[in-house]
């Protein structure tokens, strides 16, 4: 499964928008997050859809992202994943 190409990020437009206004994490190159210089999240295209991997406790998960409901299932699971490592920090 191939990182995700410019057309592919282009199809996730409103997804990444919203990904880029939570805090916490920096965009390095167009749809790979960090956070604390790790690689977070960052996304796939293969010819069963679109997919992000999002690291959850300290591995990948995939999160297909072909839909509304799925992108926003991914943006709900990076949230709570940048807010659990902010409380740690506290």
């Amino acid at each position: 499964m191939k990182h995700a190409g410019t057309q592919a990020l282009a199809a996730l437009a409103p997804l990444l928008t919203e990904l880029r206004a939570l805090p916490g994490w920096v965009e390095r190159k167009p749809g790979t997050f960090y956070r604390a210089g790790t690689a977070m999240l960052h996304f796939h295209e293969d010819p069963a859809g679109l997919f992000a991997d999002l690291k959850q406790d300290g591995r990948f998960v995939r999160w297909p992202v072909n839909t509304r409901a799925q992108q926003r299932a991914v943006w709900v699971a990076a949230r709570d994943m940048l807010q659990s490592a902010r409380a740690l920090q506290s």
